[in-house]
């Protein structure tokens, strides 16, 4: 898929750019409870135009967002101004950051996109620090097609590489997706 040609449009989707205030305060709702409550440094991957990123910034968390898209990037880095927040170009699978660098690893639907998730997890966890933690937020969309990876296949490849994991799901609040949806979307949160 082309980010750079899908960038302009990319917030339009009520669950991307988080433009309407009831579905970006149930993002903020999430995110608080995902999140540590002291400041933390969070890695956001694959972050596409910021939106996530941005919350975590206001909620006070130092951020850095990731993403491969050029034109994703400068719009991140638009929407991140004036925040404690750097947005670097870079693969998602491999972040140019350096090792025990993080607090959390933020992703929203971009593991179920990488070759080799169970490898790509043991990298990321080489990123946090001792008793950071995982924020995966995924799912399987589509019922021809279907697309994604289910939840318990992802809490199965985060357990080697995390001490506790908890799958939460997403699907039945249309307040984070602008809508009712009926296919499967939920969160992974893994402490290691």
């Amino acid at each position: 898929m082309d980010w750079d040609v899908r960038a302009a449009s990319f917030d339009e989707e009520p669950d991307h750019g988080l433009r309407a205030p009831e579905v970006r305060d149930a993002w903020d709702a999430r995110l608080r409870r995902w999140l540590p409550i002291r400041p933390a440094d969070v890695l956001d991957l694959g972050c596409g135009t910021g939106s996530l990123a941005l919350l975590a910034a206001e909620q006070g968390h130092r951020v850095t967002a990731v993403d491969s898209s050029p034109a994703m990037v400068e719009l991140a880095r638009g929407k991140l101004a004036g925040h404690d927040a750097v947005v670097l170009r870079g693969d998602a699978a491999e972040p140019p950051v350096g090792e025990g660098s993080a607090d959390v690893v933020l992703v929203r639907h971009v593991l179920w996109a990488l070759p080799e998730p169970e490898k790509v997890l043991r990298r990321w966890r080489e990123l946090l620090r001792p008793g950071g933690r995982f924020v995966l937020v995924e799912g399987v969309w589509g019922t021809v097609a279907p697309a994604g990876i289910p939840a318990d296949r992802l809490a199965a490849l985060l357990a080697p590489v995390a001490r506790e994991v908890r799958v939460e799901s997403l699907s039945g609040d249309p307040l984070l997706w602008g809508k009712t949806v009926e296919d499967e979307r939920y969160a992974v949160v893994g402490t290691v």
